[in-house]
């Protein structure tokens, strides 16, 4: 629903990432290996949504399991850094359909680097530092994926910027590219600008000449997101911005592209321009509280637009609905992200990254995404906070917890220990 999406991956994938991963230290052992060192155990951080609700239902566990063996075309990734996105938020609240039933470790998108690999994997190597999409899985030290879903980082990119590019970066660059067809002396109207998805848009509209962007974001943001790019920054928390766009452009603009749902999508298609294009990629308007807001969500599905063909034929304009984690065509990914790690190379897009969060401090990365303080990317980091980076109260105690359905599921070969997040 929000757009900010991990690809769909085939059923033989999405079962390989529920799969316990391989510990950094250890290769796929040979079939000669000796009994002992293939049972040996190993830790490895994660983060699981353990129930839908509030902040408190992301647990940072510390899991213990046997080391399974990679498949052929998969590869094992050591994650340095992973992004937090909007789905994220729904998918807690339960409201994101994609994502297993918990409990579940989250996270769409991470880079890393490769610790080994499988068979028939000709193209990547251990040490190679990638970038990683995944359906859900990747908040966790360690992941196995395929080969098919990693991407070599450039050799200037940090892991922070390559957790920051593939979920915004591809939903923005399809929107413009693939479906409005943004082309020179084109007006964009971007909610939610000063966002990663909000970024990753200004940035891709610079690269065509002439093209005209309205953001909308509070007061304080203007600032840096029009050093980035917006044209027209407008305050949606003060200022009616249809009015405001009005003033600017009597005639609209060119293509609008909605997160938001409800209301605001009717708005939308109202502003646009005879031939314009409405994109519906989110319904973020849904999310109020920590928790699911059901009149929130009665409110956003009363409010919706709502059209008849006849109705479209006599306006002129087209209404379109993207959603990244339904595009299962891996070869429309993966040259979308070759041509974003190509734009990355020549400095025509840079993420901006917002703030980074250790796993223990995911309540803050959430409440800041939540109560949109970010201006640009937030970035989870799976090692541990440094010992001078810990507040001088003593720390949390790490519980033992009951075994997830998961490990359950695996003949009770895994168990796990939870760590306490910080508030």
């Amino acid at each position: 629903m929000s757009g900010e999406e991990a690809p769909t991956l085939q059923p033989e994938q999405e079962k390989k990432l529920d799969d316990p991963p391989l510990d950094a230290s250890q290769a796929p052992q040979e079939s000669g290996s000796s009994p002992a060192a293939e049972e040996k155990p190993l830790s490895f951080r994660s983060l699981v949504l353990t129930g839908y609700g509030g902040y408190d239902k992301v647990k940072l566990q510390v899991k213990t399991q046997k080391q399974p063996q990679l498949e052929a075309g998969e590869v094992l990734v050591h994650v340095k850094a992973c992004g937090l996105n909007f789905a994220e938020l729904l998918g807690r609240q339960g409201l994101y359909e994609l994502l297993p039933a918990p409990p579940v470790t989250m996270g769409m998108e991470g880079s890393g680097v490769i610790e080994a690999v499988g068979e028939d994997v000709k193209d990547r190597k251990v040490g190679d530092r990638v970038i990683v999409l995944s359906r859900s899985g990747m908040w966790q030290e360690m992941v196995v994926v395929s080969a098919n879903l990693t991407f070599p980082m450039p050799e200037q990119m940090s892991f922070e910027e390559g957790a920051a590019i593939p979920v915004n970066y591809l939903t923005a660059y399809m929107m413009l590219f693939e479906m409005a067809n943004v082309r020179p002396g084109k007006s964009v109207l971007i909610h939610m600008a000063a966002g990663g998805v909000g970024f990753a848009v200004t940035q891709l509209c610079q690269t065509v000449p002439d093209v005209t962007v309205f953001g909308t974001a509070s007061a304080p943001k203007h600032e840096t997101i029009a050093q980035g790019g917006v044209t027209h920054p407008i305050d949606y928390r003060t200022k009616d911005y249809v009015e405001e766009i009005r003033k600017i452009s009597p005639k609209g603009v060119d293509i609008v592209l909605d997160p938001l749902g409800g209301s605001d999508t009717q708005k939308g298609f109202s502003l646009l321009k005879p031939l314009g294009t409405l994109i519906v990629f989110g319904a973020a308007n849904c999310v109020t509280g920590q928790k699911k807001n059901l009149l929130a969500m009665a409110k956003t599905w009363y409010n919706q637009l709502s059209l008849n063909t006849l109705k479209l034929m006599q306006s002129n304009k087209a209404v379109c609905g993207f959603h990244l984690g339904y595009i299962t065509d891996e070869q429309l990914i993966s040259r979308t992200m070759f041509k974003l790690l190509e734009l990355y190379g020549q400095g025509k897009i840079k993420p901006r990254i917002d703030s980074c969060y250790h796993f223990e401090e995911v309540t803050d990365a959430f409440r800041r995404m939540h109560e949109r303080q970010n201006i640009g990317k937030i970035i989870l980091l799976p090692e541990a906070k440094k010992e001078e980076e810990k507040p001088k109260s003593s720390p949390e105690p790490i519980e033992n917890v009951e075994k997830t359905e998961a490990a359950v599921n695996d003949k009770k070969e895994e168990t796990t220990e939870e760590v306490k997040a910080e508030d």
